[in-house]
């Protein structure tokens, strides 16, 4: 430090200001270093005398806290003494020159040690000199640097200035006892009387806390059950306080007074007076509204309305039997088993005001021996005091699954009978054995007449119990779901079924939403039937139209007008001339010639193996699409919603596909471009019912397991990776089943993906493998003097489409034909692919393109 002690004067005047202020900042940093203790001590002091503490605790506490607190104070100030040091101004020099590049105050204060007498040397000396004091000027006060967190590790001085702003912004009207008070020995000290008043309303009302104090005294009105708290410091005796609420005031004076406004009444606070009316909490209300529908698998939708003053919070639809309406004859005649109401939460919207609540009852009691009969139903609506409302009993009939097949309506009836008392079965079980007594002209299967005979057995025991009853109805329930939707053969049959239930339901009243569904069904058995009707005419060729000379020629355009006015036809309840055109339209499709099993040659392995894998693909695809569902809480819409939805999702992946309804859209398949039965929909719907998710999985898992150890191709290398890839699908199935059983539908989603991006590259394997398959067979052909035909439509032009398909015939836009065997196919695959992602990415192309392209790109 003493080489600062040479330095001029004139350069210290240039300097003086930023000197003095570093100076004082180091005064400020030593000060804090040493008396930090000192402040931290004074701050917690502060804080206990201005929060208010002192008047919750008794007296003697707050002794004890004001000794201890003067012990720490005395003692952090003796440190602090010893520990500070005070600052000169030649470490003010120092700190402002260290800051400085070249350090020119300690240049300036240096002397020259050679060459004094020599004017060069001189010369050179000060022209340093000037340029050192040229720097001074960028000299800049310097900001303490107190470095107190190393000395206090704890942060004590953080909480003690937090303490302390909340005491001064919270706590100066509740400081308590003086200073004095506290010293022991000293007098008592005279303390003022004061309070604190809040009123806090249930929380379920959403209205703010009061503050009583900003209340002006008069009328006050506050929702009923609000909770008054009255806080009381200083001489509490001195503060006069009646309220009507308690039912026996407190005879002695206490700091805090807790009472629950549940009826008007009036508050006095020594001169002060509140009249405080309570607000009414108005019991909830709940009404039905709009009409009852119902869809053909039985699933009702009820709406309703529910409104509360400060929301409404859960509700339940009762169902009871109104029995008094039944009509007792047949099985009904004898006394009904007890059974208890039908209890339904109703739905609640999760966001939002619920004052006012308008949803939806979405229900399916199908299966429940109520079904098709009259039950009143009465909605309650519950708010968050645990008030309920009823709505007015309306009396409806439980809508139940509409059984269209007479078999299937009789296994039903006596199902509903033997439910209805356990005294029908003997009767019952008389009358579907009569049913089944010859059941060649009356049931597809003879394994569905086995069954049901079976079920007689149960029925016909002498110790059949309630247990042994109800299973045997779960069985029938099954039977005659089988019956009604069938396990057709073909799309003929599909369209004559279509046709037939369309008409029975046109016959038995149905509604126009389950006519709607029954026309939706007749729409896709038609598509399936004019498809399979195309390909025979393609095996059959011209021969046809030359044996049967003129024909007449009917677009499927044509045929969905037809279906479109015969539905207009019953919208508008004109079902007489919609049976008519019903009846047209079938003779129509009867006059088709359709031939079933000519000109469709066998199957070789590889393609019942494709098509077995697409079978297993679409419902891997449709469980995916439930187990989405089941992630998003939209479990319980089946039947008509379940099949709309998947075929909204489908749309567009697969030609011919529309929308189909519950198990009959799964029994049918996209997969099926010949006529003929998926390999695995059909079968496996009727196990299903009831599994779980993870059942599911693990039995589509098992199906592609036998699908892969059948896989032809066994010698080739395509086989070989159609095996890896199935292998690697089986094994993401079983990881999907195991997170469905855990509960874990991210991760099952997940794997789910993975399995059907492995089944798609072990299917195109396949057909890699089937197609070098036929190209040798084809070779062998040619090389014996076989096929020579000429590729090409009839009049010499070339028909194929990009990927060297032939085009569609009698005037399709596609084919599902495979791919043309060329070695430039994958090539031209390749350069689409890339035009499709250039035109995908031009802004200037309309949305619309550019929507329908990105489309084209999701599907491949």
């Amino acid at each position: 430090m003493e080489r600062y002690e040479h330095f001029p004067d004139e350069a210290r005047a240039r300097v003086k200001r930023p000197l003095r202020l570093t100076l004082a900042g180091l005064w400020v940093e030593r000060g804090l270093r040493a008396f930090w203790p000192l402040l931290t001590a004074l701050a917690l002091f502060g804080a206990w005398m201005l929060s208010g503490l002192a008047v919750l605790t008794p007296l003697w506490a707050s002794q004890i806290a004001f000794a201890l607190a003067t012990m720490a104070i005395l003692s952090s100030a003796v440190v602090g003494v010893v520990r500070f040091r005070r600052p000169t101004r030649l470490e003010a020099l120092a700190r402002l020159d260290a800051t400085l590049p070249g350090t020119p105050i300690a240049a300036l204060s240096d002397a020259q040690a050679t060459g004094a007498n020599d004017p060069a040397s001189r010369t050179v000396w000060e022209a340093h000199l000037a340029r050192m004091a040229a720097k001074l000027d960028a000299a800049r006060a310097q900001t303490p640097r107190p470095d107190l967190a190393p000395r206090d590790p704890f942060a004590l001085r953080l909480i003690a200035a937090t303490a302390l702003a909340v005491a001064v912004l919270f706590g100066l009207r509740v400081a308590g006892p003086g200073v004095g008070q506290m010293i022991p020995g000293s007098g008592p000290q005279v303390a003022q009387s004061s309070w604190e008043g809040w009123i806090e309303p249930p929380a379920y009302t959403g209205k703010p806390t009061l503050y009583l104090n900003d209340q002006e005294p008069g009328a006050l009105s506050v929702p009923e059950g609000s909770r008054v708290t009255l806080r009381l410091y200083g001489k509490v005796e001195e503060i006069d306080i009646t309220e009507t609420w308690s039912d026996e005031p407190p005879t002695e004076p206490l700091p805090t007074r807790l009472f629950t406004i549940d009826a008007d009444g009036t508050l006095e606070i020594n001169d002060q007076a509140w009249t405080i009316a309570a607000a009414d909490d108005l019991p909830p209300a709940i009404e039905v509204t709009g009409d009852l529908s119902r869809s053909l698998a039985g699933e009702m939708r009820q709406g309703f309305t529910a409104t509360d003053d400060y929301g409404v919070a859960t509700g339940q639809a009762r169902f009871e039997l109104d029995l008094p309406a039944v009509d007792r004859s047949f099985g009904l005649a004898a006394d009904p088993e007890p059974r208890e109401a039908i209890v339904v939460d109703l739905p609640m919207p999760f966001r939002g005001s619920r004052e006012e609540v308008q949803e939806l009852l979405i229900e399916n009691f199908a299966e429940h021996p109520w079904a098709e009969m009259p039950v009143r139903v009465t909605l309650t609506a519950v708010d968050a005091a645990g008030q309920t409302g009823d709505s007015a009993p309306v009396e409806i009939t439980l809508p139940g699954r509409r059984f269209l097949n007479p078999i299937a309506q009789a296994v039903i009836e006596m199902r509903r009978d033997i439910l209805w008392s356990i005294d029908n079965a003997d009767r019952s079980a008389r009358i579907l054995r009569a049913v089944s007594h010859r059941p060649q002209n009356f049931f597809p299967k003879e394994e569905q007449a086995l069954q049901l005979r079976a079920s007689l057995s149960a029925l016909e025991a002498d110790d059949l119990n309630p247990s042994v009853r109800d299973e045997v109805a779960q069985s029938l329930w099954d039977l005659a779901i089988e019956l009604e939707e069938g396990a057709l053969s073909d799309a003929l049959e599909r369209l004559r079924r279509a046709q037939e239930r369309v008409q029975e339901a046109i016959e038995q009243g149905a509604t126009p939403e389950e006519l709607s569904e029954l026309m939706q069904d007749l729409r896709e058995a038609m598509r399936d039937y004019m498809q399979q009707l195309a390909e025979q005419a393609e095996q059959n060729g011209e021969q046809q139209q030359a044996q049967n000379g003129e024909t007449i020629e009917m677009s499927q355009q044509d045929l969905q007008e037809m279906m479109d006015r015969i539905e207009e036809l019953m919208r508008e309840g004109r079902m007489e001339e919609a049976q008519q055109m019903l009846q047209m339209l079938q003779q129509m499709m009867e006059n088709m010639q359709v031939t079933q099993g000519q000109g469709q040659g066998q199957q070789s392995p590889g393609q019942q193996a494709m098509r077995d894998l697409q079978d297993t693909l679409r419902d891997q695809r449709d469980l995916s699409d439930e187990t989405f569902r089941e992630q998003q809480g939209q479990q319980g819409q089946q039947g008509q919603q379940q099949g709309q939805q998947q075929g909204q999702s489908e749309q567009g992946q697969q030609q011919g596909q529309g929308q189909q309804q519950g198990q009959q859209g799964d029994q049918q398949g996209q997969g099926d471009q010949q006529g003929q039965q998926p390999g695995n929909g059909q079968g496996q719907n009727g196990q299903q019912q009831g599994m779980s998710l993870a059942e599911r999985q693990q039995m589509l898992e098992n199906e592609l397991q036998r699908q892969r150890n059948n896989l032809p191709g066994a010698g080739t290398e395509e086989g070989r990776a159609a095996r890896e890839a199935l292998d690697r699908a089986g094994r993401a199935m079983d990881e999907a089943a195991e997170a469905l059983d855990q509960g874990d539908t991210g991760t099952a989603l997940d794997r789910q993906a993975d399995a059907m991006e492995e089944m798609r590259e072990g299917m195109r394997n396949l057909e890699d493998a089937m197609r070098r398959e036929a190209q040798n067979g084809q070779n062998q052909q040619d090389q014996a003097g076989g096929q020579g035909e000429q590729r090409g439509g009839p009049d010499g032009r070339d028909r194929r489409d990009p990927l060297g398909r032939e085009a569609g015939e009698r005037g399709a836009l596609g084919s599902d034909s495979p791919l043309a065997d060329n070695k430039d196919v994958y090539r031209r695959a390749e350069e689409l692919m890339e035009e499709l992602r250039r035109r995908s990415g031009e802004t200037e192309r309309p949305q619309v393109e550019r929507d329908y392209l990105e489309r084209l790109l999701d599907l491949f």
